[in-house]
């Protein structure tokens, strides 16, 4: 963009007023001359691998490694060392939208096989069964999937397969996964909701581009510093300030015409504001029933999840008798509060 068309991106943003022209055809030029990088301290840098592992749990049995690099945060997936297991079975994947929610091209929406592990915030899609203490491969790793910021659903639109549920991305890429059983799915569908609940942090604005066109606020994959009970206050937040802009949106409708840009622009915003609604009702009504239930076990928040609340129209609003596995180590993953508490999930595996 021009100097002048980013100056006008800024007008009255300085608490109601403009910022001195001066300043910004400065910080303007500053940019055009030379690009904006990633911040990465160099301290951190130095830092071996072992000395940014912070401790998972207040035992200290599970750990997770922060690691810092020049790569891009938003897309690049994390090294994790000792990430905690939430869940682990196999399931069927279709690739349904690319980013940005465009149409996966025919020849790479086949239905694949994978043994899927879902590890911290990543669903990992993985060729050979799960061994615990297998390291992740390459080919693992290009098959993976951030849940951060995701919904999963059952996919009642589709009906050429059974058991299927429909998982959402926070960059609107959208996977079809097909579980051995109804009970196996609406697993699947719980534990990919509560971690997304638990553990995305909150999201960053949106850009700001000189054609004004309506852009998506961005949305972190690194984990939420907030304990439980202020992430619930986050999400509460946030379904209030969507459901106030869905409304007010709804006042301008354009006249309709798809041919129209306005037309078009209006329809986005609205299955966006639409959309991330749905998603924090799920994860608001799942922090709350995990608070409710006054424990840590996975599966016992699950069994009464899944009989009582019906999440987007993907779960049955029916007693769901899930089987009894053996217990795993604890998975709980924890983040400091601003009051020093910390806030946890500890699951007992479930495998299919």
């Amino acid at each position: 963009m021009s100097c002048q068309q980013f100056i006008s991106n800024l007008d009255g943003l300085n608490n109601g007023k403009d910022f001195p022209k001066d300043l910004l055809k400065i910080l303007y030029n500053s940019i055009k001359n030379e690009k904006l990088e990633w911040a990465v301290e160099e301290e951190e840098l130095r830092k071996s691998l072992s000395e940014l592992v912070e401790e998972q749990c207040e035992g200290g049995s599970k750990r997770v490694a922060r690691v810092t690099d020049s790569s891009n945060p938003f897309i690049a997936i994390p090294i994790l060392l000792n990430a905690v297991t939430y869940k682990h079975g196999v399931l069927t994947r279709k690739s349904h939208a690319d980013m940005d929610g465009k149409r996966t091209p025919r020849g790479r929406r086949g239905w694949k096989k994978f043994y899927a592990v879902l590890k911290g915030m990543i669903l990992y899609l993985q060729k050979d069964e799960y061994k615990p203490d297998s390291d992740i491969s390459e080919v693992d790793l290009k098959n993976a999937v951030r849940i951060h910021h995701a919904l999963a659903t059952h996919a009642t639109d589709y009906s050429k397969r059974p058991n299927v549920l429909k998982l959402k991305t926070s960059d609107w890429r959208v996977f079809l996964l097909q579980a051995p059983s109804e009970e196996e799915m609406m697993s699947w569908i719980f534990r990919i909701n509560l971690v997304a609940a638990l553990f995305s942090a909150p999201a960053f604005p949106a850009a700001i581009g000189s054609m004004k066109n309506f852009c998506r606020p961005i949305l972190p994959s690194s984990s939420t510093r907030l304990n439980q009970e202020e992430q619930l206050l986050s999400h509460e937040s946030k379904l209030k300030q969507t459901s106030l802009e869905l409304e007010e949106h709804r006042k301008n409708q354009p006249s309709v015409d798809p041919k129209s840009r306005d037309w078009e622009e209006y329809r986005l915003k609205e299955h966006y504001l639409t959309y991330e609604k749905t998603r924090y009702e799920t994860y608001i009504s799942l922090l709350q029933a995990k608070i409710r239930a006054e424990t840590d076990d996975l599966e016992k928040i699950e069994a009464s999840v899944i009989g009582g609340l019906i999440l987007d129209g993907s779960l049955a609003g029916r007693e769901c008798h899930l089987r009894k596995t053996q217990s795993s180590p604890s998975i709980s993953q924890s983040h400091p509060g601003q009051n020093g508490r910390t806030s946890g999930c500890a699951v007992p595996g479930q495998g299919s």
